[in-house]
């Protein structure tokens, strides 16, 4: 087993590499920091001087190696809109962002096994049929839809009970000071609504890759032997059906997380969360390229981290997988 995860480590590091490059080229090469100089004759000669101290003159790829010697350090440089140090700036973001990310991945799974699996041991039941036309609406939903009516929902039940339950706007309430209760129910309530709208849109998704998946397992000749030995319908299932069932989800999951980190823009714009995908998209307004890099650097990186996770779970699921 540790050999398999030594060989899948070693594999990971030249792709982060080359994704890093092709970030940093493909961002070097469509965003200029200077573009708002560059339109005022008058600043030419500042435009030159910066050109000069930002490198932008040089080759792509000294560029890179420059700035991957910075990496390595733990310096991305400095933000062009503020001057503030990238690294800070993209700790905060991601930080909000994987908070969110991360609880609504994991209710969304357990959701997503539970319900796939119970539609598909109860196939064309009245819950399975259930089951399908509620994945199927919330699969269909616009984001921003979604978001919006959680949000609606979540103003109206305040109202209801005459006091804030669930906060509508950013992922805490500034300057809070109160017991470690109170604390941890603000910070629930500003996490509550924009998890719950990435964590049914995941879900009704999810669910149906596992039912699938669990179908085609119970169909096949060892479950059906394991019936025959007379084990229960339950040992069946629990034993000898579910784990490989789990092993198409988790391909799905470890792509699907990667993607929510960046994707999840929609849900921080509706809910004011200063997270991840907002951080890129003021980045881009802004033409500030070393935060674009940054972020989506990061992106990758996680992308490569989870699929990683996905070939140890692989593993784990099934022991074959670890001597191919």
């Amino acid at each position: 087993m540790t050999g398999f995860i030594l060989r899948r480590l070693l594999s990971s590091i030249p792709v982060i590499l080359l994704s890093s490059f092709l970030v940093f080229s493909l961002v070097a090469a469509t965003g200029d920091p200077l573009a708002r100089l560059r339109g005022d004759p008058r600043t030419a000669m500042t435009v030159e001087i910066r050109e000069e101290q930002l490198g932008l003159n040089d080759p792509i790829p000294e560029r890179y190696l420059n700035w991957i010697k910075g990496v390595a350090r733990g310096d991305f440089g400095e933000s062009f809109a503020d001057a503030e140090p990238v690294t800070s700036k993209i700790k905060r973001s991601f930080g909000a962002t994987f908070r969110l990310v991360f609880l609504a991945t994991f209710l969304a799974l357990l959701a997503a096994i539970s319900l796939g699996v119970f539609s598909a041991v109860k196939q064309y039941s009245p819950g399975d049929y259930a089951g399908t036309f509620f994945a199927f609406v919330f699969f269909s939903m616009p984001v921003f839809w979604l978001a919006g009516i959680m949000k609606d929902l979540g103003i109206r039940f305040n109202q209801w009970v005459g006091k804030t339950v669930f906060y509508t706007v950013g992922e805490r309430t500034p300057n809070l000071v109160g017991s470690w209760w109170d604390v941890t129910a603000n910070r629930i309530g500003h996490v509550a609504l924009p998890t719950l709208t990435l964590m049914l849109i995941t879900m009704a998704g999810w669910s149906r890759f596992q039912r699938a998946a669990m179908l085609d397992v119970l169909g096949s000749d060892y479950v059906r032997t394991a019936r025959a030995k007379g084990l229960s319908e339950f040992t069946v299932i629990a034993r000898h059906a579910f784990r490989n069932a789990l092993i198409p989800l988790t391909t799905v999951v470890a792509i699907d997380f990667a993607g929510l980190i960046g994707g999840a823009v929609i849900t921080e714009s509706v809910f004011a969360w200063q997270g991840l995908g907002r951080t890129v998209l003021d980045g881009i307004n802004n033409g500030d390229v070393n935060v674009v890099t940054a972020a989506l650097v990061l992106i990758a990186v996680v992308v490569v981290l989870f699929n990683l996770v996905a070939d140890i779970l692989y593993a784990v699921l099934d022991p074959r997988i670890r001597n191919a």
